[in-house]
């Protein structure tokens, strides 16, 4: 496996947080959950390869112990 990216790496960042905002605009607390889990999993297909899966479970994990 290559090296799991964790450095930022996006070419828009601020825009892509600004369609997410967008997207979540109108559902409610439920909702927007749902959406989220959605989301994962479709971005989850597209990477496809278990264990970069499985390092951007701990990375995630992490960053939440982190605060």
């Amino acid at each position: 496996m290559s090296e799991f990216v964790t450095d930022p790496n996006l070419a828009d960042p601020d825009g892509f947080y600004a369609d997410l905002l967008a997207a979540h605009e109108g559902l409610s607390e439920e909702e927007s959950a749902a959406f989220n889990a959605r989301l994962i999993l479709v971005l989850a297909n597209q990477i496809g390869a278990p264990e970069t899966l499985r390092a951007a479970l701990a990375a995630a994990a992490e960053a939440g112990a982190r605060g």
